[in-house]
């Protein structure tokens, strides 16, 4: 009886992996439902500026009841607050950072005094140095991977439990297609997206069983903003980078339609697949054809 139920299993398991592909298919082709944030307190790391800043623009546009702004520098903070409030949507902001555990979780108690419960968390705080390894500080490092990766865990442990009792929440990241494909002089930067990759893709998996709380991975390439100034790739026109606004503006939106992952843009899957299929030696050529083997040798971003 066993037996024949496993061989039913296996038998029915290519049906449904042909099921999930036509869905997507259909999802693609189709206008999707979208959520009503008109309740939803939103937190996004990284608030005041960059994608951050757009994000907290976009999420008001699309009628969040309230915004709420975490970062290490006020005057960026109390600038987005200020412009989010006179579009007329609620705004708050508190200094924090979010590679710091105890200011995490006492910021989290605060803000749910102050405002209430936060359902859709951003995590969007970042920094990168854009150094080799052996020119690296160790403190350095260690600040990108606290911030980048560890921040993330620290966030998720102060706001998921309390989404999973209401059974309504979203958490999201913005990551990097760095996670995907690294390049040199950004050592500390790939690798701490590519453990926040691997961070969501086990949340994601974690919470399928979880009814109204979703998670949502973006995965930009280059964005224009002044995090990755400098940077140099070898054709611009055919790989312009990402307009912050339009990162901002997919990101709601697939989190309004529940969407686990995005590529941005779409054409990054192919690198995605190259990677896959291709040996070492012709993915180094690559890595020197497109010039992001010496993309970061001009960088001057902020840290």
């Amino acid at each position: 009886m066993m037996e024949m139920k496993v061989l039913g299993c296996a038998l029915l398991f290519p049906l449904q992996i042909f099921l999930c592909l036509l869905r997507a298919i259909v999802r693609f082709f189709t206008r999707q439902k979208r959520r009503d944030l008109g309740t939803d307190v939103v937190l996004i790391t990284g608030g005041g500026r960059g994608i951050g800043r757009h994000l907290a623009k976009e999420f008001a546009e699309q009628g969040a009841r309230k915004v709420v702004l975490w970062g290490r520098t006020e005057k960026c903070l109390k600038e987005t607050c200020e412009e989010i409030s006179m579009t007329g949507t609620e705004c708050h902001y508190f200094v924090c950072d979010v590679g710091n555990r105890e200011e995490v979780y006492q910021q989290a108690k605060v803000l749910r005094e102050k405002v209430g419960d936060v359902t859709i968390l951003v995590n969007n705080a970042a920094v990168v140095h854009g150094k080799s390894l052996m020119d690296s500080d160790d403190d350095a490092l260690l600040k990108t991977q606290h911030i980048n990766t560890l921040g993330q865990f620290w966030t998720t442990k102060a706001f998921l439990p309390r989404m999973l009792e209401l059974c309504n929440g979203h958490v999201v990241c913005i990551n990097s297609i760095l996670s995907l494909s690294s390049i040199p002089g950004a050592i500390d930067y790939c690798t701490s997206k590519a453990s926040s990759y691997a961070f969501m893709e086990s949340l994601t998996l974690g919470l399928l069983d979880c009814p109204g709380v979703g998670c949502t991975t973006v995965l930009p390439f280059h964005t224009d903003t002044e995090m990755f100034q400098g940077m140099r790739v070898r054709f611009p026109k055919l790989f312009p980078p990402l307009n912050p606004e339009m990162v901002a503006e997919r990101t709601v939106d697939a989190v309004r339609t529940n969407t686990a992952f995005v590529v941005l843009p779409w054409t990054m899957h192919f690198l995605v697949i190259l990677k896959s299929l291709l040996p070492q030696s012709a993915l180094e050529e690559i890595h020197k054809f497109s010039g992001s083997y010496t993309c970061m040798n001009t960088f001057k971003g902020r840290t």
